[in-house]
């Protein structure tokens, strides 16, 4: 008998018999289907570009030891556009260390600019914080190239890193110089930041490091209305470096009783200096989950 000629018996067998066989095979289908859709995802988030050592200087600059330092390695999502871009200065005491785009930051659909600048004493204050606005001003001009959105751009670091994207932010004369205005930075995330002027600073002085000194080379001397919005994070204060939570706690109020309403503190227990960098940048990725 042909099956346009099956009997009704015959065919609701059939019927139960395909019932049974989905039931059956009905978690592999869905554990396959959704194994498929993850390696989709994996791929998809995996495709980024590096482009190295690309300078944020003009061509002109004759300066050997600013055309050596001043370079940044800009990594990008090249399946997306209108990304979030987070400019990250390394920290060193503003005397070592290498741009670096933080493991943490990686294959979150953003891009992760990492900046290199001129270190002391090679470079006297202000050097750092000059070469660090000149940088986030490339940025500004040029991430939309990468499809990047000029709107979305964030200044963070961790410890001397953390003190430049401060720097940057609250004077607003570094980036003007670059025909930028501060206030367009989207957020400021300083991850263990020295609030006082910078003890390197105080070094290059003769003075005492362990002296505080706040001038105009300190965030904490910086304090205005309408900075952008600031999230700033430090480690346990029990083992952080000396009175480092209590700099940037102190920080904290003086922006808020500027009016400054969109301004948030951190203190990651159990996390000394060093290690509070890699919890940071996971706060730093969710804090930015908030801005359209």
């Amino acid at each position: 008998m042909s099956s346009g000629d099956e009997s009704p018996a015959h065919a609701i067998a059939n019927l139960f018999t395909w019932i049974n066989f989905m039931k059956k095979y009905r978690l592999i289908l869905l554990l396959l289907l959704f194994t498929i859709r993850i390696n989709a995802q994996t791929a998809d988030e995996a495709r980024y570009s590096t482009k190295k050592d690309v300078s944020y200087i003009g061509n002109n600059e004759t300066d050997a030891y600013r055309k050596e330092r001043c370079n940044l390695d800009i990594y990008y999502p090249v399946n997306k556009t209108r990304f979030r871009t987070v400019v990250w200065f390394h920290g060193g005491g503003l005397e070592g260390s290498q741009k670096e785009i933080p493991t943490q930051l990686q294959n979150k659909g953003i891009a992760v600019v990492g900046v290199n600048y001129r270190l002391s004493p090679r470079a006297k204050n202000p050097a750092y914080t000059e070469d660090a606005a000149e940088a986030v001003a490339w940025v500004f001009k040029h991430i939309e190239r990468f499809g990047g959105d000029p709107s979305q751009i964030y200044v963070a670091g961790h410890s001397a890193g953390a003190y430049l994207a401060l720097m940057v932010g609250m004077d607003k004369s570094y980036l003007q110089k670059h025909g930028i205005d501060a206030d367009k930075i989207k957020g400021l995330i300083p991850i263990s930041a020295q609030t006082a002027t910078h003890y390197t600073i105080r070094k290059e002085r003769g003075l005492d490091m362990k002296v505080p000194v706040i001038d105009r080379y300190a965030p904490l001397a910086l304090v205005r209305a309408n900075i952008p919005p600031t999230f700033l994070i430090t480690g346990d204060r029990a083992l952080e470096l000396t009175s480092r939570y209590e700099e940037n706690l102190y920080l904290h109020a003086l922006l808020k009783s500027a009016g400054n309403e969109n301004v948030k503190i951190y203190e990651l227990p159990g996390f000394d200096h060093g290690s509070v960098m890699s919890p940071g940048c996971s706060l730093l990725l969710d804090w930015i989950k908030q801005f359209k």
